[in-house]
């Protein structure tokens, strides 16, 4: 599948993976790098790199300190799954000193319905990868260049107005990808969004390929098709391609779209070879000709896309197509115990069925009879993780930033957690209306999505009488959905101590100035950016 472009000049990574495969960086893992040492790792020119496929990043500490990202399709977990998890965080995951906020043995569920820990040495993950397989799952392109997370809407066959259930489908492409050699080596990450909500819970537009609901005139059901969205540096909105694809069909367009990337993206520029610079480079109509020349069948032209709204969230008691009920856990910017993990995993077997994961770093215990549902309520864990948490604390994202990302440049997971309690002690029950919704990105990789936010950070350095500090920029009016926009970024390097002043300042004005229901993202978006930056710098009136 591998094609080079004329005059193509490969980075030094696209040379590492050709010179080997970057799935047979398992097996070095089993055999040398945990019985010989971290320094094994080191004499092999681009293995660093090459651990990723098998989900396994170095951390901000350097030295044997790894964190490790373990794929959920669709955000789906058996409680013996979920059990499992907690249990290696508390046998693993354990640093030299605890986070003043959140202790030791914890993990994080990511935006994309995942679960990544940290501290881990290399010697311990063979054993963390033999656990993980008795229960069927895996690492295997949990990050690199190749498939990521499939994600899913997390209530995918509970919900009561969805079109249909797409886990299935998120399930089959998952299972083509997962250790498919052949499209194991892509220009860059890919990844895939499959649902068959009508509320855009699987966030189609920022995913490289989106399949959302529609409807032929027969009634046949299936999926329009978007290609090309994505956020960080250049952010877009996935492009419709005028495709419907029957579910059947699904694995077999979205394999072709894998080789269709991998043949035609380029691989010179390590920061622009995602695909929506592929899709911005070809158009919509020449994407769908390339695409059809790579599939088995004829394309369909698109149906009636089904998608109403954006939902935002699951928290709170639902009830269940089947008359059992839902409920959704806040856990606050997706941190959180190991053990809470594992006592999560026996509420879900005693009360319930399943637990579900959320790309706003939520959690979900499914399947819960009426009869049951008050004693559920009445469990110490979720005093811990509420079904019914303030505003600002509901609508809370945030990436790992520094503590243990290279690339961040500040710290992200304590002070949102500090911003979020702070506006819900100054704000009581909120500005008017359920959540604002924050976002807080260490860097510009936007892993914790601040341009689809009500409010969007993103790590900066800052200038002060005393010096450089960490600091962010602010954007305002991010949404997805029927009205979906990016914010617009319009304070840059603001100090991080000054935060939480700009944010009263700002949810002031909209609580005097918002019209009927309006939002804050639709108040943010009618006004001027330059009088928006007056108000977080204290200069308006």
């Amino acid at each position: 599948m591998r094609i080079l472009r004329e005059n193509e000049r490969l980075n030094d990574v696209e040379r590492w993976k050709l010179e080997r495969h970057p799935l047979d960086v398992r097996e070095a893992v089993l055999e040398v790098y945990s019985k010989k040492g971290v320094g094994a790792i080191d004499e092999i020119p681009g293995e660093h790199e090459r651990l990723k496929w098998v989900g396994i990043y170095p951390q901000n500490q350097g030295g044997n300190n790894f964190m490790q990202r373990i794929k959920v399709p669709g955000g789906r977990l058996t409680p013996e799954q979920a059990k499992v998890i907690g249990r290696i965080a508390q046998d693993f995951a354990t640093g030299p000193e605890p986070n003043p906020h959140f202790g030791n043995n914890f993990l994080d569920i990511t935006t994309r319905q995942d679960i990544q820990m940290h501290w881990l040495q290399i010697e311990e993950i063979p054993e963390i990868w033999r656990r993980l397989e008795e229960v069927g799952m895996t690492t295997v392109q949990a990050c690199g260049d190749s498939a990521r997370n499939v994600v899913c809407c997390p209530v995918s066959g509970l919900d009561r107005e969805e079109a249909f259930d797409a886990y299935p489908v998120a399930r089959a492409i998952t299972d083509f990808f997962v250790g498919n050699r052949e499209y194991a080596n892509l220009p860059r990450k890919f990844k895939m969004s499959v649902t068959g909500c009508v509320e855009d819970c699987a966030q189609a537009e920022i995913n490289d390929i989106g399949m959302v609901p529609a409807r032929l005139e027969d009634g046949t059901l299936g999926f329009n098709v978007r290609v090309g969205g994505g956020l960080g540096d250049g952010p877009r909105m996935a492009s419709d391609i005028d495709v419907f694809v029957r579910p059947e069909d699904a694995v077999e367009v979205a394999r072709g779209i894998a080789q269709l990337f991998g043949e035609l993206g380029n691989r010179e520029n390590r920061w622009t070879c995602r695909m929506r610079y592929l899709v911005q480079e070809l158009g919509p109509e020449r994407f769908r000709e390339e695409l059809e020349s790579r599939v088995a069948f004829e394309l369909e032209p698109a149906g009636e896309e089904l998608t109403k709204r954006y939902r935002g969230d699951h928290l709170g008691v639902h009830e269940q197509k089947d008359g059992c009920y839902y409920v959704g856990l806040n856990v606050v910017v997706g941190r959180m115990r190991g053990e809470d993990l594992e006592e999560a995993g026996r509420l879900a077997e005693e009360y319930g069925r399943d637990i579900r994961l959320a790309n706003d770093q939520n959690l979900i215990i499914t399947g819960v009879p009426e009869e049951r549902l008050d004693e559920l309520l009445r469990e110490k864990l979720l005093e811990r993780y509420s079904p019914n948490p303030k505003p600002f604390e509901r609508g809370v994202v945030a990436c790992t930033g520094s503590e243990f990302c290279r690339f961040a440049i500040v710290e992200t997971k304590i002070r949102a957690v500090e911003w979020a309690h702070e506006m819900d002690r100054r704000f009581g029950d909120g500005v008017g209306q359920d959540v604002v919704r924050m976002h807080f990105s260490g860097c510009a990789a936007s892993c914790a999505q601040p341009q689809i936010a009500d409010i969007g950070f993103r790590g900066e350095t800052a200038k002060t009488e005393d010096g450089i500090v960490e600091g962010v920029d602010i954007g305002l009016g991010g949404s997805l959905g029927v009205d979906a926009a990016f914010i617009d970024w319009v304070e840059g390097a603001r100090p991080a101590d000054g935060v939480p002043e700009a944010l009263e300042r700002l949810l002031r004005r909209f609580q005097q100035e918002r019209r009927g229901g309006e939002r804050f993202h639709q108040w943010a978006r009618r006004k001027p950016n330059a009088e928006l930056r007056a108000i977080i710098r204290g200069e308006a009136g």
